[in-house]
């Protein structure tokens, strides 16, 4: 008796320390074993086109994670989980074995429902499903380039789903649980912070008129054994880009065999020489100057020029044109002699005042600023070159942008990817004045001279060809071309300004006119039907577009020997 009242004391004065002296170290201890605090995933915003039609969207999955110590444990149980999760019982053994001091890894992440629900069935100890979620792109490949995608965390990497990651990721949610020695959760203590939804995100883009060029793109690199094309449509009165569309494309749902380069947004992070696309803006500099109108005579026999130890040449020897003959036949002898009649700095001045050399600042990741180079520095065939888009690089953005300051009238409006609730106000660059003559000069390309292949039926249409040898690190390729389309549409009052550039045609044509005005036809055919623009042409013209002869093959590439 005595000993069992000592025991009994002693076992009671433990019992009083313990709740006294080790009160809080005990509390904790026991906490940490059983008070958890848990992360709850954020639903990330959703990205739409201007009409609300989704692009992004994310759907709730379940992840499998283990605790590896418990899981070592269960050895008898490997070949039932290995055969749920696809995967062998070896890589099963490293990944345990290697992490085996810590609390939680992840086996597989975003599961498909199937295997969520044999894992669940399984119960397998130390095995247990997580919610997260998973990014889906219903627009596949066709919007791939614009939306980007997101990697397994749910963090932008690509597209708009970079660019405005934290917009749409929203923060977690942190709560505070209470845990069985099965890592169940068996009571909500409390919540420590609420989850923050990501923000909905609506795009400029109009999901049908960029399905429409994706399709129409995808055609003229197949028919055309291209390497590459991309197409840019942009709304000339707000700057909102309506389409933006790249080939080669990806599957944003499904990327585990593809290559890097198939990521890579050609229409804003690729620079190019535009060619005869620039030859416009080298007539405006000239109609500014107070030199020229459009009816001033140019005389371009016999196709040639030398300048300096260069010889610039025509195709055909044009013999006598006008400014407006020098756009319509895209004459680069013509072109020569204009810029180098009028000041560098003016040349220049315009060049610089439509965008080329500055970024457009529309907020998508890898732009560049382009190249122009300052006048100062330049010689007379390099002013000489400049005049038909060779020494100058651009994107097909900027390129775009400098085509929507002469569609409205010569004034320059910053470009968006969100949808804008009204017109920004713009900048003047260019009398209105010149830019009704150039727009002039750019409906006889498309009616008359190297553009006809753009001409859509029952609507008034201008733009500029170009057809550009590709540089390399030894100088311009002999065989390899760039063949561009630029123009607005409908030309009486511009609602659409495109770019088209066919990158590498390995088919029977190469030239602009041939290969990239047809596509900027077919997609302005529907986008007018889509967006109800009403017909602007006159009933003769529509008249000669029934008989519409094929157009000789225009002027090729500038050559320089």
């Amino acid at each position: 008796m005595v000993a069992f009242t000592a025991m009994a004391f002693v076992l009671a004065w433990r019992a009083i320390d313990l709740q006294l002296s080790d009160r809080e170290f005990l509390q904790e201890h026991g906490d940490a074993r059983y008070l958890r605090t848990v992360e709850t995933a954020a639903h990330r915003g959703m990205i739409t086109d201007r009409n609300g039609e989704p692009l992004a969207i994310s759907t709730p999955v379940s992840s499998v994670w283990a605790k590896p110590a418990e899981l070592l444990g269960q050895r008898h149980r490997w070949p039932t989980l290995a055969k749920i999760l696809d995967m062998s019982q070896a890589h099963l053994e490293t990944v345990l074995t290697s992490r085996r001091r810590r609390e939680f890894i992840y086996l597989k992440r975003q599961v498909s429902p199937d295997v969520a629900e044999a894992v669940e069935r399984a119960a397998i100890p130390g095995v247990e499903l997580g919610a997260e979620y998973r990014r889906y792109y219903p627009s596949v490949e066709m919007a791939s380039h614009l939306v980007g995608f997101t990697n397994v965390d749910d963090r932008g990497q690509e597209g708009v789903e970079l660019a405005f990651d934290s917009t749409l990721r929203g923060a977690p949610g942190l709560n505070r649980v209470i845990k069985d020695r099965l890592g169940r959760i068996v009571e909500h203590v409390e919540r420590i912070r609420a989850v923050q939804p990501g923000r909905d995100l609506a795009l400029s883009v109009d999901r049908r008129i960029q399905y429409i060029a994706y399709r129409e793109l995808k055609r003229a690199v197949q028919t055309n054994k291209a390497g590459a094309g991309l197409m840019v449509i942009l709304d000339v009165g707000t700057g909102e880009v309506l389409a933006l569309v790249n080939q080669p494309s990806y599957n944003p749902n499904n990327r585990g065999d593809l290559k890097g380069e198939f990521f890579r947004n050609r229409a804003v992070t690729d620079l190019f020489e535009p060619g005869s696309t620039i030859k416009p803006f080298t007539i405006i500099a000239a109609l500014e100057s107070g030199l020229y109108t459009p009816t001033t005579p140019i005389d371009t026999a016999p196709g040639t020029f030398q300048v300096g130890h260069h010889l610039v040449r025509d195709v055909h020897n044009y013999g006598a044109l006008d400014v407006t003959g020098v756009i319509e036949k895209s004459s680069n002898v013509g072109a020569t002699k204009i810029a180098l009649s009028i000041d560098a700095e003016q040349l220049w001045s315009v060049f610089n005042q439509v965008g080329f050399g500055h970024p457009t600042e529309i907020e998508m990741p890898g732009e560049p600023l382009g190249h122009l180079p300052d006048f100062h520095g330049w010689r007379e065939i390099e002013q000489a070159t400049l005049s038909f888009g060779y020494g100058v690089s651009v994107t097909a953005l900027q390129l775009a942008r400098s085509y929507s300051v002469i569609a409205s009238g010569g004034m320059l409006r910053p470009l968006s990817i969100l949808r804008q609730t009204q017109a920004p106000a713009g900048v003047r660059v260019i009398a209105e004045p010149t830019a009704r003559a150039v727009n002039a000069m750019l409906e006889r390309v498309v009616q008359y001279g190297t553009g006809k292949e753009a001409a859509v039926y029952g609507y008034r249409v201008a733009g500029k060809t170009g057809t550009v040898h590709k540089s390399t690190d030894t100088g311009y390729a002999a065989d390899d071309y760039l063949s561009l389309f630029a123009g607005y549409f409908p030309a009486s009052a511009p609602r659409l300004v495109a770019v088209v550039m066919i990158d590498r045609p390995k088919g029977h044509e190469y030239y602009g006119g041939l290969v990239a005005a047809p596509v900027f036809a077919r997609v302005m055919r529907d986008a007018a039907r889509i967006l109800n623009i009403p017909s602007d042409a006159l009933p003769e013209e529509d008249e000669r577009l029934k008989v519409a002869l094929k157009p000789d093959a225009g002027p090729g590439p500038a050559v320089l020997h």
